[in-house]
């Protein structure tokens, strides 16, 4: 890192750290950069409000649709889903969103990468987050600790320190894994890391009149400059801003996917973290995380609205062929669930395979549902148009 670039930040202070790299095995006698806690909203040009206020319209207009949507968990599903992909990506682990949407929905595949597991691990992590708000209880370091836990399960960061706040000094951006080359060296372990991760979730907690979107993107710098954790800070960082629009009432469901565009500007994301670390230039930083939150409310928006027009086309189709049943449940049901299989529906419904046999034959005569290459004797089905909506590259 280059120290010299750090030492009159405006908001953070160099800490000195000597060690030994548990890379190559040389000492070290560097500097790492503890952030101030926040404060107040930081000043912002004119041209930085009005993206921030396009961003909270946008925003405004996804919690309208949310709230309209007689069951928002068939949205939820298929939203997270394409959520966990890209934000894995961003941290170097894919998984094709074909395979992301299909887990669970068809029956399990033994030969599942462990990069696919890992990406459901967000899922199931996100989910437990989701249900601790809506329990209406607080964030704390203990619903982050369980979150990180639950997402490197049964990968190569699953070690004695997996669910805890790191106990080792990491780098970020290191081309040799060493401290010195790294971009940035986030604060030691200890105290002052354990009490910055405090201070932060109090004051994203905090009944304090400021704007939602500004807010939050304080609180993304500091999370991701504390870098909390051994491995997964950037997933569990932005999932933390949808966290924190729940609790701050922005949005009623958890609808919206921010890393797709985040994705597509990796390289910029990163460079604006950076600079405020440097020079204290949040008016940059808030302007590009508006325009990311902006750009992704409106995208989601979009999506929901073709999800549900496709589902009201699927219906009439099957109203029109005096089919109901099991057959309606199943065409209702396929915005979230667009690829499927007998047994993995039949075990979901709660009907006979029989029945989902019949039912899905209907929706083949019907144009809805399309044939996938079989695994084994097991037939295997999608809805071509939902997966178009879902893959379809994310709009500015």
């Amino acid at each position: 890192m280059d120290v010299a670039r750090f030492r009159n930040s405006p908001v953070g202070s160099l800490i000195p750290i000597r060690g030994t790299d548990g890379r190559s095995g040389r000492e070290y006698d560097h500097a790492a950069f503890l952030p101030d806690a926040l404060d107040a909203e930081p000043a912002l040009t004119s041209e930085t409000w009005r993206a921030v206020s396009r961003a909270n319209r946008a925003l405004g207009r996804l919690h309208q649709a949310g709230r309209q949507v007689p069951a928002p968990a068939l949205l939820r599903r298929p939203t997270l889903r394409r959520e966990a992909q890209s934000t894995s990506a961003l941290e170097g682990t894919f998984a094709p969103l074909e395979d992301v949407l299909a887990a669970g929905a068809e029956s399990a595949d033994p030969a599942a990468s462990a990069d696919l597991l890992e990406v459901l691990n967000y899922v199931y992590a996100a989910e437990d987050a989701f249900e601790w708000l809506s329990e209406g209880r607080p964030l704390t370091v203990s619903l982050l600790e369980d979150l990180q836990g639950r997402l490197v399960a049964g990968t190569g960061a699953d070690t004695g320190r997996a669910g805890h706040v790191r106990a080792i000094q990491v780098a970020i951006g290191s081309p040799d894994g060493g401290i010195e080359s790294a971009r940035f060296v986030p604060p030691p372990p200890g105290p002052a890391l354990e009490a910055g991760l405090r201070d932060l979730l109090t004051w994203i907690t905090e009944d304090e009149p400021r704007d939602a979107v500004v807010a939050a993107a304080q609180a993304h710098y500091q999370f991701e400059t504390l870098h909390p954790f051994n491995d997964g800070n950037g997933r569990i960082g932005r999932l933390l801003v949808v966290l924190q629009l729940l609790h701050d009432d922005v949005l009623d469901e958890p609808l919206l996917s921010i890393s797709p565009w985040f994705e597509q500007r990796r390289r910029e994301y990163q460079d604006h973290l950076l600079e405020v670390s440097r020079t204290g230039d949040w008016d940059a930083w808030v302007r590009f995380f508006a325009r990311g939150l902006e750009a992704s409310a409106t995208d989601t928006a979009h999506r929901v609205d073709a999800l549900l027009r496709l589902q009201e086309q699927y219906l009439s189709l099957v109203r029109a062929s005096a089919t109901q049943g099991v057959v309606r449940d199943i065409a209702e049901s396929l915005i979230a669930y667009p690829y499927l299989d007998v047994p993995a529906t039949a075990r979901r419904t709660g009907r006979t395979s029989q029945a989902i046999l019949t039912a899905m034959n209907k929706l083949l005569e019907l144009g809805v549902l399309a044939e996938r290459p079989p695994a084994g004797r097991r037939r295997r089905f999608v809805a071509l148009d939902v997966v178009r909506v879902l893959s379809a590259p994310p709009t500015d």
